[in-house]
């Protein structure tokens, strides 16, 4: 089944949007007018990775940054470059846009990762 995120205009350049899904949580970034989307879990503790909703990157908004202990990732690949998890990747989910919406399967997701009880609707 799929399960559309947003419109890939809905995405700043260079910013990230973070979703709430009944099977996990995702967030998307875009660089260049491309977009990436990845599971919202640090592969280090396993924690989602924003400060603040909708908040993933570096102040200079060039990587993606773990809230909890400042890992950077590079964001058109998610590879941990700096932190606890160096030489780690986030979870790449794969994904397409159909007329500009940013589409996934919900088979691509992980099975087994469901949102924190208790956490806010981020879409």
């Amino acid at each position: 089944m799929a399960i559309t995120l947003c419109h890939i205009d809905d995405i700043p350049e260079a910013g990230a949007r973070s979703f709430a899904l009944p099977q996990a949580l995702v967030f998307a970034v875009k660089k260049d007018g491309e977009v990436f989307v990845y599971l919202n879990r640090c592969p280090h503790l396993g924690i989602p990775l924003e400060w603040q909703q909708n908040e993933f990157l570096d102040n200079d908004h060039f990587f993606i940054r773990c809230s909890t202990h400042g890992a950077l990732f590079v964001m058109t690949t998610g590879e941990c470059i700096q932190g606890p998890c160096r030489g780690e990747s986030l979870w790449s989910i794969d994904h397409r846009l159909d007329a500009g919406f940013i589409t996934l399967q919900e088979d691509d997701l992980p099975a087994s990762i469901a949102p924190e009880p208790g956490s806010p609707d981020q879409h």
